[in-house]
């Protein structure tokens, strides 16, 4: 019966990794954690844009800029690419920058592969490298997989304790020993 306790102790870790694991859509994604992470490139990014008939955002005016400050909650990444022929930003879908809220930034950087995000907290642009773009897309239920990891724990952890419990109780009924109260001589009187 000793080899009853390893596999109880191994049930509750069998049971956190199973709970753990997110459904990632597809095997194009990465898992981390309670996340499931997909790495595209622009051009995919802007495919998925135009596959629904639209482009990705591009920002005229003060009010526009102040509508996504409202609305989201994350930086975001805008529409734009760098134009190494006449060395400016343009917008993908082609309407004229006429408004534009660039931070302080050295260009002395190399531009090529450079992409513009909304940074949310300040709402000025910023540039930064688009070779990869990450996307993180956020599992629904990373709230329910934490209960769910909760609840298995304490199921597994009382269930450990009963194995051990009726172990203990098995194997300590095997060796009782039974003491006499009455003098008995080490003598045979016969």
């Amino acid at each position: 019966m000793p080899l009853a306790a390893p596999p109880a102790l191994l049930l509750p870790l069998l049971g956190l990794a199973a709970a753990a694991v997110v459904d990632c859509p597809s095997s194009t994604w990465i898992q981390f954690q309670d996340k499931a992470i997909k790495v595209e490139s622009i051009e995919d990014v802007r495919n998925q844009c135009t596959d629904h008939g639209a482009d990705m955002i591009s920002i005229h005016n003060e009010e526009e800029n102040a509508f996504i400050l409202d609305t989201l909650k994350n930086d975001i990444l805008l529409g734009m690419f760098y134009d190494t022929d006449d060395a400016s930003f343009k917008w993908f879908d082609n309407s004229n920058m006429t408004f534009d809220k660039w931070t302080d930034q050295d260009d002395g950087e190399d531009l090529i592969d450079t992409c513009a995000f909304l940074h949310i907290k300040t709402g000025e642009w910023k540039k930064g490298n688009s070779i990869p773009y990450k996307r993180k897309y956020l599992s629904d239920n990373h709230i329910l997989i934490s209960a769910l990891v909760i609840a298995n724990t304490v199921i597994l952890t009382v269930l450990g304790a009963i194995t051990w419990f009726l172990y203990k109780k098995h194997s300590d009924s095997r060796f009782t020993t039974v003491f006499s109260t009455a003098p008995q001589s080490p003598y045979n009187e016969d």
